[in-house]
Order: C-alpha cells, then structure tokens, then sequence
C-alpha cells in the first residue's frame, strides 16, 4: 500500500514538472500580434540624442526648433545597463544601446542588413556612429590634461581600439609624465566603460593620480564642468552649441549605436525607416514588420 501511495506521489510529481516545462516554452515562443514595447534613454542622454538624429526622430519645427517625437508610449531608462536588463526581460521589447556595451544577453538587430560592428562602423557600412567626447574647462588642472594626453596618445587609443573606434591609427607615444592629482570625471553611462577601463591603464603607468567617475548622462556631465563639480564631462553626442561657449570638447572615440531586442525575437534586421516608425508609434505591432 505505501509503495503504491509513492509511486503515485512520485507520478504526480513528474506530471507537476512536465507541466511547468509546458508553460515555460510556451512563454519563450514569439507571438507576432503582440504589441512592441519601445525602450528608450532619458532625456538628456547622449545615446537618445544621437539616436533620434540619425533616424530622423528628431524632426525641426517651422521655427527652426527641435522636437523629439519618440512615442509618449515608450517605458524610460536612465542608464545603458538598466536599458539592457529592461530587454532581457521582455521578449516583446525594443530598445537601442552603445556597440561597444553589446553582449550576447540581448540581440542586435541589423540596420538595412548590415551587422552592427566595429569593422563595419570603420569601413563605413554601418552608419548608424556617433562620437564619444570629454569636455573641459579651459582652465582645467595640470593632471587633467596630462590624462587627457594619454587618451589621445597611441597607449590611450589601444584601450580604446579593444572595444571601441580609435579615433587615429597614428597616435603619438604618450609622455610618461607622473604628475600628482585628483581628477573627477563625470557624464555618459555609454563613455563610462570606456572610461573606466583608460582609468585602469593610466593609473598603471602614473599611481600618483587619482580618478573618480561618476556616471549620469551627458547633459549632466557638461553641466558638471561648467559649474566647476567635475574636471572632465563625458557626452556622447556632439556637444550643443551652449555648451561650447563653456568648454573645449575632444573627440576620444566612435561609437556605433545598436538596436537591440530580446534573444528570443526572431527579427533579423530592419530598415531605417522600420526603425524611425516603431520608436515614432507609428509601428505599434510586430506583426506589421514585413
């Protein structure tokens, strides 16, 4: 009686976990008539920035005054990786992010059916790249400068070569020089990897600087620089023109910007104009992609 009693428990179990096994795959499989659900960056980001200028979100008034017309359906996030868990989770979910933070949690969609890549971003094919800048005052500090002579030297430009765009393949030899500091830098969650990883290396070569990062968007990093709260503001667009009466920008990298969706989306690649429609609302369903 009790090993008929267990077999009937340990039945029972098998069926319980063959069921959730069911439900589970039901969930992973991509169905076409739901809604897109559109991700997009704060405003005052960099990446939304550049994002919406090159597929003609961003659209100039009668007045000659820009106007972001993304979807007022779109969920906002403030920073790269809180857009990338935001993907992760929703199989359904659109979004777009810097190339050099893609990895394989998420999928990257073509552009007019091109990959996005750093070798395609160099020979031109993929155009969807925007610039990585610092800024600063132009009385900034000594040790300020000196780092900012090791990102633009050939050492500097090797880290950035590692998961970014160099910006030159003929980079002059960086100086050496170990002067002693404090250098705040603050702005761009997309510059911010990149950032983080020039720190490493330059601290190698000179331990006696110190250098603190602090990660926002790129509005907030210019803002920071101007009112004196940081030494280096990272932004990566184009700095605005009310910004350059301030502070000297530098060019330090290109970036590709990626669309990215959930791995379980079976889309491959989109147009453009697929692009500009979906984050506009104008392309409310995955069904209405052909």
């Amino acid at each position: 009686m009790e090993k008929n009693i267990s077999l009937i428990l340990l039945f029972a179990i098998l069926i319980g976990v063959l069921a959730g096994c069911s439900n589970n795959t039901s969930k992973s499989e991509f169905n076409s008539s739901k809604t897109i659900n559109v991700v997009s960056r704060e405003d005052g980001s960099g990446t939304r920035g550049a994002f919406v200028e090159l597929f003609g979100i961003e659209v100039k008034g009668d007045d000659g005054t820009k106007k972001d017309t993304t979807t007022k359906e779109a969920i906002i996030t403030k920073q790269t990786d809180v857009m990338m868990t935001n993907i992760l989770e929703d199989i359904y979910g659109i979004g777009y992010i810097s190339l050099g933070s893609l990895n394989n949690t998420i999928k990257a969609i073509q552009i007019n059916g091109v990959d996005a890549s750093v070798e395609n971003v160099k020979n031109g094919s993929y155009s969807i790249v925007r610039p990585f800048n610092i800024a600063t005052r132009k009385d900034t500090t000594e040790i300020t400068k000196n780092f900012i002579d090791f990102i633009l030297s050939s050492e500097g430009q090797d880290v950035v070569s590692n998961s970014y765009i160099a910006i030159t393949d003929n980079a002059s030899t960086y100086s050496g020089d170990k002067p002693s500091g404090k250098i705040i830098v603050a702005g761009s969650s997309s510059v911010t990897p990149i950032m983080e990883k020039l720190k490493e290396a330059y601290i190698k070569i000179n331990p006696n600087a110190t250098i603190e990062i602090q990660q926002s968007d790129s509005s907030a990093g210019m803002l920071g620089v101007i009112e004196g709260t940081c030494d280096i503001g990272m932004a990566s667009r184009q700095l605005k023109d009310s910004e350059l009466v301030n502070l000297i920008p530098v060019q330090i990298a290109l970036d590709g910007i990626v669309v990215i969706v959930n791995n379980e989306n079976p889309i491959i690649s989109l147009t453009t104009e697929q692009v500009k429609a979906i984050f506009t609302g104008e392309i409310e369903k995955w069904s209405e992609i052909q």
